[in-house]
């Protein structure tokens, strides 16, 4: 990770580049700011700079064999410590590798998004007794290959108070060129004893100009929609991604409800049979969860067409491009003769793909029978 590659935090930024000019280095930094704020990916960019073998005073080189190693986490003098469960109070190495994927997938991770890729969600991750020996034995290791070791501890606040009693006398005077970078939301839930051996680096919510340009340099949508975004996420990155792409999906949702509507109406007389079998390949490959959302959008284009069909546009609730593209002519086929019907296909058809039914039947069948529907 690159100083340039992290959102915002300029005067973070500022302040360690001006501790390595200066080799004012301290031993245990607390990195601390509002979660998606880019605590975790400043302190894996901070890492990458301390091991760089050709670093300027701006940043990284990128392309030394340290950087390399530190971008695929697999540098030998870069170790991780974060949160993790399961019933054998497991450690961080035993998920270094979904570790590895999710960081690099996502340097601004969620705690519940790492929850949700070790399949832990429905409890607390801790970091426990076991991992501070772990970290103790690490740590007294001579380096392999850079001047540096560099221990990252993701979310010290969840580790319980035994663990962190542990490492208090490690963190207080750890062997030489031996750098602790804790990153945390929360630093009220840290016990006091390890916060005070730490020196804070506090980062600020980012900015809605900075979002808007990384959003801008990360994605293809449309301008308005990530200047939304960026104004919505209260300078939160994956707030700014969720409706980003929640956005991408609704669109989606939309296109491929309006030809599926079109397809039904006009199979039931064989007319398009072989494109609505070609269609349902294709969402047959988008899975279970989208087929459900999907769904659910119809469900809602069904509602908004009836409210047209009778004349109730005070609360109809569509998109300009909702309406002119689809609903205002659509409309005309939804009414109270037949809109509870369908509603009813669409609403079977989910809890049918919910209950592991044979997804391309599902959406044969609920095809077919509202292109009946409509056209009676």
């Amino acid at each position: 990770m690159l100083f340039r590659e992290v959102i915002g935090q300029k005067k973070a930024k500022e302040i360690l580049l001006r501790t390595v000019a200066e080799n004012h280095i301290s031993h245990a930094q607390l990195f601390f700011g509002p979660e998606g704020s880019g605590n975790l990916a400043l302190a894996l960019a901070y890492a990458q700079y301390l091991l760089c073998t050709n670093r300027t005073d701006k940043d990284s080189c990128g392309l030394c064999p340290s950087c390399n190693k530190v971008q695929k986490l697999i540098h030998p003098d870069l170790h991780f410590v974060f949160p993790v469960a399961g019933p054998k109070e497991p450690v961080s190495d035993d998920f270094i590798n979904q570790w590895r994927l999710a960081l690099t997938e996502n340097p601004y991770l969620s705690e519940i998004e790492w929850y949700e890729k070790i399949e832990i969600e429905n409890k607390q991750g801790i970091i426990n007794k076991h991992e501070s020996d772990v970290i103790i034995k690490k740590v007294n290791l001579k380096t392999f290959e850079s001047e540096y070791k560099v221990m990252i501890i993701w979310l010290p606040e969840n580790m319980n108070h035994h663990s962190a009693n542990r490492l208090l006398k490690i963190i207080e005077e750890p062997p030489e060129k031996t750098i602790f970078l804790l990153a945390s939301n929360n630093t009220e839930a840290i016990i006091p004893t390890l916060l005070s051996r730490t020196q804070i680096v506090r980062l600020q919510k980012i900015s809605t100009a900075d979002m808007a340009a990384a959003l801008k340099s990360r994605f293809t949508a449309d301008a308005a929609l990530l200047e939304n975004a960026a104004h919505v996420s209260d300078g939160n990155f994956n707030n700014a991604v969720a409706i980003i792409k929640m956005s991408e999906e609704n669109r989606f949702n939309f296109e491929q409800f309006q030809l599926y509507m079109q397809l039904s109406y006009k199979s039931v007389t064989n007319e398009r049979l072989p494109e609505l079998v070609r269609w349902i390949e294709e969402m047959a490959k988008q899975g279970r969860e989208k087929q459900k959302r999907f769904f659910y959008h119809g469900l809602r284009m069904i509602r908004e067409c009836l409210i047209l069909n009778i004349k109730s546009n005070d609360i109809v609730y569509l998109t300009q491009t909702e309406y002119n593209d689809f609903c205002m002519k659509f409309s005309n086929f939804i009414h109270p003769g037949n809109a509870v019907q369908i509603a009813n296909e669409l609403n079977m058809a989910c809890h049918q793909i919910e209950m592991n039914g044979y997804d391309k039947i599902i959406l044969m069948d609920t095809a077919l029978r509202i292109g009946a529907l409509i056209r009676n």
